[in-house]
C-alpha cells in the first residue's frame, strides 16, 4: 500500500513540476505584461517550493517506513536506496534553488548582488531542471520495487 502511495505522490510531484515549466511559466509571459509574468510566475514558484518541500519530506518518510517494514519482516533493506536519495536530491535543488537564490535574485534585480539576475536565473533553471528529472526518475522506479 506505501509502495502505491509512494509512486501515485512521485508521479503527481513530476506532473506538476512539468506543468509548471511548461505551461504556468511560458504562458504567463505570453498574456501579461512582463511585470505583472514576473509577480505571477514568482508566485508560482513560490507555491511549487513549498509543494516541493512538503512532497519530498512525505516520500523520504515512506521510504523509511518501507524499509523497516521490510527489516521486521526478516528482509534485507538498503539504508540508501535510489527511493531515498531522489526525492533528497530534489529538496536539495529545492532549498538552494528557491530558498537560497531567490533572495540574491531579487538582490540582483535591485542592483545590489554579486553576480547578474541573468547569471542567477540561469543557476536557478539548472537547479530546477535537475529537481525535475529527480522526481521524474523517482515515479519511474517507485513502482519497480523489486520483492
Amino acid at each position: 500500500m506505501l509502495a502505491r502511495l509512494q509512486a501515485l505522490l512521485a508521479a503527481l510531484w513530476g506532473g506538476f513540476l512539468l506543468c509548471v515549466a511548461f505551461a504556468a511559466a511560458p504562458s504567463a509571459f505570453a498574456v501579461l505584461e512582463r511585470v505583472q509574468a514576473g509577480a505571477f510566475v514568482a508566485r508560482v514558484f513560490a507555491v511549487e517550493a513549498q509543494v516541493s518541500l512538503a512532497l519530498g519530506l512525505v516520500l523520504m518518510m515512506i521510504e523509511r517506513r518501507i524499509a523497516r517494514d521490510a527489516v521486521e519482516a526478516g528482509g534485507a533493506s538498503e539504508q540508501f536506496s535510489a527511493r531515498l536519495l531522489l526525492p533528497a536530491v530534489a529538496l536539495f535543488c529545492t532549498v538552494a534553488g528557491y530558498y537560497g537564490l531567490q533572495p540574491m535574485m531579487a538582490d540582483a534585480k535591485a542592483g545590489h548582488g554579486i553576480a547578474s539576475f541573468a547569471a542567477l536565473h540561469g543557476v536557478s533553471l539548472g537547479f530546477f531542471g535537475v529537481k525535475g528529472l529527480a522526481v521524474l526518475a523517482l515515479a519511474w522506479i517507485s513502482p519497480r520495487r523489486s520483492s
